[in-house]
């Protein structure tokens, strides 16, 4: 080696490892339900309620069906779990809770016009909210009724902070609100199904729509102001 050639020792740098993001046994585990439910959905909208079985969801999802009975021990607890997360009055309990927690407890007259109108706008944008409905009218089901008597005792949540402006006075705010709420369930429902007016108003218009939206924002006025004056 000629007295020219320095050795050098070369600097070897470790290789940095990828960070790889590995998914587990939770994420997998969340995923995978997320993909069993997100099945449910799927399958009432290609082939109806009446295919909802264990082959149907699991094809849908691309996954063994064994993992329905691995996760929620079997349809019925899959298909519960589906209509809890997709029906309107289960999420807004949610959100009216949390609500509820951060102030002091009191629903306004705007609140519940808030809730009529978001119910109203997802029943006429949502597909698939409209066939659980539909679903409910047609058949009778024990999970559809547990998840219809869950409705009721959120209802009456909010009725005990609803009612006692309505104390002394003849207004039946229950019996106005069901009026409110089946109208809402009925316009939607016959406009999509459909495509017709109803008293010659097309709501799957915004014009239409919107007059839908100021009629509960009236009534919802009358009912209030009449329990003010009558105090």
């Amino acid at each position: 080696m000629s007295k020219n050639t320095t050795n050098r020792t070369k600097k070897v740098r470790p290789k940095k490892e990828s960070r790889k993001t590995h998914s587990g046994p939770i994420r997998d585990k969340s995923r995978t339900k997320s993909r069993l439910v997100e099945a449910v959905g799927e399958v009432i909208k290609k082939k109806g309620y009446s295919a909802l079985s264990g082959p149907n969801i699991a094809k849908e999802a691309g996954l063994h069906k064994k993992l329905i009975w691995t996760y929620y021990g079997g349809v019925d607890n899959l298909v519960e779990e589906f209509l809890q997360q997709k029906d309107f009055w289960m999420v807004a309990e949610k959100e009216v809770a949390k609500e509820l927690q951060e102030s002091s407890k009191n629903i306004s007259q705007n609140e519940i016009y808030c809730l009529l109108e978001s119910q109203f706008k997802s029943l006429l944008s949502d597909e698939l909210l409209r066939k659980i409905i539909h679903w409910e009218l047609e058949s009778e089901n024990k999970t559809l009724r547990k998840i219809s008597d869950q409705r009721e005792a959120f209802g009456e949540q909010l009725f005990k902070i609803i009612e006692p402006d309505f104390q002394n006075c003849n207004m039946d705010v229950r019996a106005n609100l069901a009026l409110q709420i089946g109208g809402i369930y009925y316009l939607a429902l016959h406009a999509k199904s459909n495509g017709s007016t109803f008293c010659g108003i097309d709501v799957n218009k915004k014009a239409g729509e919107d007059r839908i939206l100021n009629a509960l924002k009236s009534i919802l006025n009358f009912t209030y102001n009449d329990a003010k004056a009558k105090k």
